[in-house]
Parts: structure tokens; sequence; C-alpha cells
């Protein structure tokens, strides 16, 4: 036994830590981690861990990963004298000042919704016109009946036909959610990762999907299966954008800024609460309301506190690296849900039904009171949001919560509201919770449980 200990031990002491230094234009392996910084062109932040083992020697690789983008809200987007949209990406003064001299011409690949492009193409075309832009336009029909890898395909053969810099001519995304996503898993295939903007169009993409770094498409009737987490080089934000989304859409996207608001922030549940059903009256546009701290107006309070809140979750875990994520709230049954009834229920109206299912289970859980219950179904009604759906039955409840199981390290991880701004993320309700709960949301908001299946 000791000769196996002293065996152990001498393996240990081969341990090697090198750092990457850079000579020219060469990196080079230093042991130890002091540097002479004055002999070396710079020094890498990763590390190169090598060890001896009994079998062989076993290198590990410690590679530090930062990607840096930007959120920009911007008006009148537009405007030919606004150059947010082909500069705005560009955050280095002095790389700005260097693009402005050179006589490089600007080129960008576009892509649009086609239902986008319908009342904004021509103004879009004039922009980049007005701006000598080398471009292409390509609108498609970028729903969630084809948010798949033939759209990713269809894209990916016109940029390479029109032959782009993958490191200073940005792909620019304009559209709701699924064009933001598809462009963006295109984006970061091409060539392995080409940087790409997103411009939102709807409320829901608004707020939530040009926030963060998910990209991905439908694969095997499954919702978001194939993706990467690549975030833009920049989401640049213009609420102008949102006067032409249907009423039905503007609702849409309040369910996303609900969830945020449930979650993480009292204030702005009792903003929408207040004030919800007027910013789906004018559609986020400049009202005479005057609300909460700084005097900000309504449409900007809520825009801005629900952008900053999903920024706090989203920043530091990008990669989905934690599992617990509150903003999974409305997010266990929903993509199911989405997908069994195609194309019926948008994206925010399938995450409502789902939060509504999960304010029941709260209640069951003693994490709600009644009057907390009511008040925020009371708030879903309000925003025009669909609270009950035949098709959410026990038993696709029941599959949905397996599948995360499966997926979630063996845990449910179940975000929960613990009172109004509140959550937490539970591992431990029971199935007879989940029953419960189930059987007072159908009794109370749509019909006997007993015609649902078990």
């Amino acid at each position: 036994m000791g000769k196996v200990h002293l065996q152990d031990k001498d393996l240990k002491k081969k341990k090697r830590e090198f750092s990457l230094v850079r000579v020219k234009d060469t990196w080079k392996c230093k042991q130890g981690t002091k540097i002479k910084r004055d002999a070396v062109d710079c020094v890498s932040p990763a590390k190169i861990f090598e060890r001896n083992t009994a079998n062989g020697t076993t290198w590990t690789v410690q590679s530090p990963i930062v990607f840096t983008y930007t959120v920009t809200e911007s008006q009148s987007l537009l405007d030919p004298s606004n150059d947010t949209l082909l500069l705005g990406h560009i955050t280095d003064p002095q790389h700005l000042e260097e693009f402005k001299k050179s006589l490089k011409p600007i080129k960008r690949f576009v892509v649009v919704d086609q239902d986008v492009y319908q009342i904004y193409g021509p103004k879009l075309t004039e922009y980049l016109k007005a701006n000598n832009v080398q471009y292409k336009l390509l609108a498609l029909p970028t729903t969630e009946e084809n948010k798949s890898m033939e759209m990713v395909l269809k894209i990916l053969e016109e940029v390479n036909d029109f032959s782009l810099d993958r490191r200073t001519e940005p792909i620019i995304a304009i559209g709701g959610g699924v064009c933001l996503d598809i462009v963006g898993l295109a984006a970061s295939l091409y060539r392995r990762r080409t940087p790409y903007i997103r411009v939102p169009t709807t409320l829901l993409s608004y707020i939530d999907a040009s926030l963060g770094a998910k990209t991905g498409v439908n694969f095997a009737q499954c919702k978001n299966k194939l993706g990467a987490y690549i975030p833009p080089v920049a989401a640049f934000l213009d609420l102008t954008f949102i006067q032409t989304n249907p009423r039905r859409h503007i609702s849409n996207g309040l369910a996303e800024m609900l969830k945020m608001a449930l979650m993480k922030h009292r204030g702005l549940f009792e903003l929408l609460e207040k004030q919800g059903r007027m910013l789906l009256d004018t559609k986020f546009q400049a009202d005479s309301s005057v609300c909460g701290h700084n005097g900000l107006q309504a449409a900007s309070q809520a825009t801005y506190i629900a952008i900053t809140v999903m920024l706090e979750e989203l920043a530091p875990n990008l990669w989905e690296d934690d599992l617990n994520r509150l903003v999974d709230f409305g997010h266990l049954i929903s993509p199911a849900l989405e997908m069994k009834v195609l194309p019926s229920l948008l994206h925010g109206e399938a995450v409502n039904i789902d939060m509504s299912y999960m304010v029941y289970v709260s209640k069951e859980s003693g994490l709600l009171s009644e009057e907390e219950k009511q008040r925020i179904i009371r708030c879903m009604v309000d925003l025009e949001l669909p609270v009950w759906h035949e098709a959410c039955t026990m038993e696709l409840i029941q599959k949905s919560l397996q599948d995360r199981l499966k997926h979630s390290g063996g845990l449910v991880r179940m975000p929960l509201p613990v009172g109004l701004g509140k959550a937490e993320i539970f591992n431990n309700t029971t199935s007879e919770v989940l029953h419960r709960a189930y059987e007072k949301w159908c009794h109370d908001l749509g019909v006997s449980s007993d015609n649902q299946d078990d």
C-alpha cells in the first residue's frame, strides 16, 4: 500500500501549469504564472495544465471565452441620418473613427420577415440607398411552422453568394423572435461564426428574444431543439416598429413582460396591473400617462424594467451552465403545448397558459395567497391573454415535467412565484399538489377537469 501511495504522490508532482505568451507571431508555453511582460507581446488568459498519469499524459485546456455585445434603444432607426443600424455595433471610438475615414464601402446582408418587409421594405431600401450601402435584402416567411434547418440553409446559400467579410460585415436580422433565432443560427454556422445584428419588430422580441445568446430552429417536432449560444454583436431596439403590430401580438409580448414582473419586480407587476391595458391600447407609443421614478412614461418605464431584469438573469448565465433559471417560468409546459396546437397559439399565449397553471400550483403549495393569485389572473385577463386551454391536459403536463427531469440534470427545476415580484425554484412539488392545482385551475378558468386526460 505504501508503494502505491508514493507512486500517486510522485505523479501529482508532475502536474505543471503553463501560461501562454505571444512573441512576434507565435504562441509559446511558459511554465508558472510569473511572466516578464516586457519580454512578450501579450499574455493570454488561457492556460494549459499538463499531468502525467499511469496511462500517459493529460493536457487540460482552460480557455476563457468572452462575448461582448450591446443592446441599444434608438428612435427612428430607419431615418437615413441615423447611422446606428450600420455603425452602432462598433463600440471602440478609435475603430469607429478609422472606419468612417476609410474608403471601404459599407456592405450588408439583410434578412427581414416578409410581413415586416411589406410594411417597412420601401423605407428600409431608401435608408440603405441613402447611406450608399451595397446590400442584399432577403424577405422570408419566418413563422414558427417554417422555423427549420431548411430555412437556415436557404439563408446560408444567399449569404455565400453575396460574399461577406466574416469579421467586419455583420448580417442584419429584422423581424420577430423567429426571424432573429433563425438568422442568428445561420450566422453562427457561416464560417463558424459571422457577426450578426438583431432588430426586433415585435414587442415579444423587443424584451426577450433580442437580448440573449440563444439561436435555434425546431427539429423532430420539438421547439428549438437545434441551436447555438452565440450572441449578436448588437441588438438595436426601436419602439416605433411596435405601432404596426396587431393588437394580439402586443398582448403576446406582454406575457413575457408579465413573466419577468412575477419573477423579479413587483413594481413592474403593479405597473402592468394598473396601466397594462393602456399600453395595449396605445401599442407602447408615446402617451400622456407618467408613472414611476424619474417621471418616465409608462411605455418607457415598462420596457426599461423588463429589459434590465432580463439582462440581470441572462448576463451571468449566457450559456445556461446553471439550469436554475427564473426566466424558465412559463416555459415548462408551453413548448409542448405550442407545438401541439401550432399555429393556433402564439408563443407568449402558450407561455401565459403555462404561467396561469403554475400560479395555481403556487397557491396550492402555500406560496401565494388567494388574493395574490386572483390579482395575477385578473391582470392576465386584462392584458387579453389566454389563461387556460383545452389542449393543456394533465397528460401533457406530466410528460412535459418528465422531459424536464430528463434534460435538467435529474431535477424538475420549477420556478414559482412566492409573492408578487418574487420567485424561487422548487424541485419537490408533489404529484398531489399538481393534480389539485389542475383540478382547481380547470374548474375556475376552463371546464370540468373530469373531461381532461389523467
